[in-house]
């Protein structure tokens, strides 16, 4: 049996706005993409072999996307600077806290921290 990696079970409460999407709290957990017939085993190596697969290709994504929002957030800073202003705008890093927080709880704080941290570039 392996895991689609477009298979997905998404349940969890929704706190979005209809114009605010990016509050909405979603959790989706991949599945099995077909049921063991009846009788059958399953074999919990192919299954963690695939599941990792999987995370091992999300990581790959998610790494991408920071480097990419990493290299948006250089663009916002040399234009800030141009224009007369500061590197770094607070009030916008306590908006993507906040966001982080609320979508992911309180490691998700740290997890936007981190973010922050690699996207105020190189002082």
């Amino acid at each position: 049996m392996s895991i689609s990696p477009t298979t997905t079970r998404t349940s969890g409460p929704s706190t979005a706005s209809t114009d605010s999407p990016a509050s909405t709290t979603t959790v989706t957990a991949v599945v099995p993409a077909v049921a063991p017939a009846a009788g059958s085993a399953i074999d919990p190596a192919a299954v963690i072999a695939d599941a990792r697969s999987r995370i091992d290709a999300l990581d790959d994504h998610i790494l991408g996307l920071v480097q990419e929002r990493m290299a948006v957030s250089a663009v916002i800073q040399q234009t800030r600077i141009s224009a007369g202003g500061r590197r770094v705008n607070l009030s916008r890093e306590m908006e993507v806290l906040s966001r982080y927080r609320d979508a992911l709880g309180r490691p998700g704080t740290s997890l936007a921290m981190t973010i922050l941290e690699l996207s105020r570039g190189r002082v």
